[in-house]
C-alpha cells in the first residue's frame, strides 16, 4: 500500500522542464525535484529531458516529455481555491500569461493547454447556500463571467 499519496503525471510535447519551472514560479509551497534524461537507449535524444519531478502548491507531479500524440483538454482540470480576490487575480493572470486562454465562470486554459478553475471559496458558499433564491442569483452572476469578480458575486447573491 502506496503512504506517498498520488503523483499527477502531465504528458508535454518537448515542454516538461519549461511548464515545470512556470508552475513553480506560480505557486508558492513549489518546488522542482529529479530531472530525468534519456539515454542512448531512448525514447529521446540523449541527454534530453524525459521527465521533470516537482511539487507546486504541495501537489506532486511528474512532467512527461512524451511528444505529440497526446494533448490536454478540458475533461481534466486543477481547482484552485482562493481566499480573496487578490489571489483570484494572481492566479489568472499568471496561468494566462503567454498564450493561455481565458475561459467562462472562471476556467482558462494555460499556454501549455493545461486546464484550470480558480476560483474564490466565497463562491462555493454562495452556491451551496440553502437559499435557493441566493444560490441561483450567484450562479448566474457567476455564468456571465470570465475571470470570477467576487464583489459582483456577493452583489448578486445579495439581491442588490
Amino acid at each position: 500500500m502506496t503512504t506517498d499519496g498520488f503523483t499527477t503525471c502531465l504528458w508535454f510535447d518537448g515542454r516538461a522542464e519549461e511548464a515545470a519551472h512556470h508552475y513553480v514560479s506560480v505557486f508558492e509551497n513549489s518546488r522542482i525535484g529529479r530531472i530525468g534524461r534519456c539515454t542512448e537507449a531512448g525514447p529521446g535524444p540523449a541527454g534530453s529531458v524525459l521527465t521533470v519531478e516537482f511539487t507546486a502548491n504541495g501537489q506532486k507531479f511528474v512532467a512527461l516529455n512524451g511528444g505529440p500524440e497526446f494533448t490536454f483538454n478540458e475533461a481534466i482540470s486543477f481547482q484552485i481555491l482562493c481566499a480573496d480576490q487578490a489571489e483570484v487575480d494572481h492566479y489568472w493572470t499568471r496561468l494566462t500569461e503567454g498564450g493561455g486562454e481565458e475561459g467562462p465562470c472562471g476556467w482558462l486554459k494555460d499556454r501549455y493547454g493545461v486546464s484550470w478553475q480558480v476560483v474564490p471559496e466565497r463562491l462555493v458558499e454562495m452556491t451551496t447556500d440553502p437559499d435557493q433564491e441566493k444560490a441561483g442569483r450567484a450562479t448566474r452572476a457567476m455564468l456571465s463571467m470570465g475571470r470570477l469578480d467576487i464583489a459582483a458575486l456577493e452583489k448578486a447573491y445579495a439581491g442588490e
